[in-house]
C-alpha cells in the first residue's frame, strides 16, 4: 500500500501537468489538469441548484475535486474529435486510470468521503450527479476555450498537433456538444458557444 505523504505529494503533479488538448493547439502557458479541475468543482458549486434531477451539490463538488485525480500518473489523455487521432483506446484509458485511482487513493479508502467510490461513481455516469459533473467538465472545456480566444492565447499559423479540420478552437466545442446530455448544460453550452463565435466572427463548427 503507497504511503500516505508520497500519494498526497504525487497529487499535486497535477499542479504541473499541462492539459494535453490545449498544448497540441499551441496555446501559450496553457492551464494545468489542477486549475481544469478547480474549474469544474467551481461550476458544481454554483449550478447544482440548476440541474435536473436529485443533484447533491456536496458531492457534486467532492467528485469534481477527484474526478482527475487519476492523470497525475497516467497523465492527461485529450478527447478528439476524430477518433483515429486518440492517444490510447477508451478501454485502454479505463484500465490504466483505474488502477491509478486505486493506488493513488489507497490510503484514504476508509475516508468518510469514501474519495474512490466518488470516482467510480463519477467514471460510471449512472447518477444524477456524475451527470451533472461530467456536464460542468465540458464546459469548462468550452470556458476555457473562449478565455483563450479571447486573450488570443496561440498563433493560428504555426503547425500545431490539432485537428486540422477544426478553426480556432472549434474542436473543444465540436467534443462537447454531443455529451450535453441535460437542459441545462445545452443552455449555457448555447451562451458560451455564442460569445464564442462572436469573438471568432463566424458560426462554430460541429
Amino acid at each position: 500500500m503507497a504511503d500516505d505523504l508520497d500519494v498526497r505529494l504525487e497529487w499535486l503533479e497535477l499542479k504541473d501537468e499541462r492539459r494535453t488538448g490545449w498544448v497540441c493547439r499551441g496555446i501559450e502557458n496553457s492551464e494545468s489538469v489542477a486549475a481544469h479541475t478547480w474549474g469544474t468543482a467551481t461550476l458544481c458549486l454554483f449550478y447544482a441548484n440548476r440541474a435536473e434531477g436529485a443533484v447533491d451539490r456536496d458531492r457534486a463538488v467532492s467528485m469534481a475535486l477527484v474526478h482527475d485525480l487519476a492523470e497525475a500518473r497516467t497523465g492527461d489523455f485529450a478527447t478528439r474529435a476524430d477518433e483515429a487521432s486518440q492517444r490510447v483506446s477508451a478501454e485502454e484509458k479505463a484500465v490504466l486510470e483505474r488502477d491509478a485511482i486505486t493506488d493513488l487513493l489507497s490510503p484514504f479508502e476508509s475516508h468518510e468521503c469514501a474519495p474512490q467510490s466518488l470516482w467510480a461513481e463519477y467514471e460510471a455516469g449512472e447518477t444524477a450527479t456524475a451527470q451533472f459533473v461530467k456536464v460542468m467538465d465540458l464546459l469548462d472545456n468550452c470556458l476555457q476555450a473562449l478565455k483563450y480566444e479571447l486573450e488570443h492565447r496561440y498563433d493560428e499559423t504555426e503547425t500545431s498537433d490539432a485537428d486540422s479540420r477544426f478553426e480556432n478552437l472549434d474542436e473543444f466545442f465540436a467534443t462537447s456538444a454531443p455529451r450535453l446530455r441535460t437542459a441545462t448544460g445545452n443552455a449555457l453550452f448555447g451562451t458560451i458557444k455564442a460569445r464564442y463565435e462572436r469573438a471568432i466572427g463566424r458560426d462554430c463548427q460541429l
